[in-house]
């Protein structure tokens, strides 16, 4: 079965690890104020090599290992609560880049879980066991 689809917008932050807010992680900030504004979700992906305007590339390779690798905070939900939440960002981003774009959202809720013949089933028993459970 599929789920829900609609319209989306999926706000990209691009940020540095060590970036901070009044000695908090900026990218935890960031989600959180998402969580109070009531938006869909957030999730923080760490990045494992880049760079930005600053043109010094970061990398976790441990012969150059840094301590600043990118980060990136993505937020999708409707255009109308992504863009309320932009003011926030405003507020919180004094560099790094902000990115918008329009997308397809296919929202699978929680409750709902597939049926019929494509439905994942119980792993088949360990030989000996008879099917038996502990």
């Amino acid at each position: 079965m599929t789920g829900t689809t609609g319209r989306a917008l999926r706000l990209t932050v691009f940020i540095g690890e060590n970036d901070t807010w009044h000695h908090r992680p900026l990218y935890s900030e960031i989600v959180h104020r998402a969580h109070a504004a009531g938006l869909a979700g957030a999730s923080v992906f760490r990045g494992i090599e880049g760079f930005g305007a600053s043109s010094l590339v970061h990398t976790s390779r441990l012969l150059s290992l840094s301590e600043d690798l990118p980060v990136v905070v993505v937020i999708v939900d409707t255009e109308e609560r992504v863009r309320a939440f932009l003011p926030e960002l405003d507020a919180l981003v004094t560099e790094g880049l902000v990115t918008l774009d329009a997308c397809e959202a296919v929202r699978y809720p929680r409750d709902e879980r597939p049926s019929g013949p494509s439905a994942p089933s119980d792993p088949p028993a360990a030989p000996g066991t008879k099917g038996e459970r502990p």
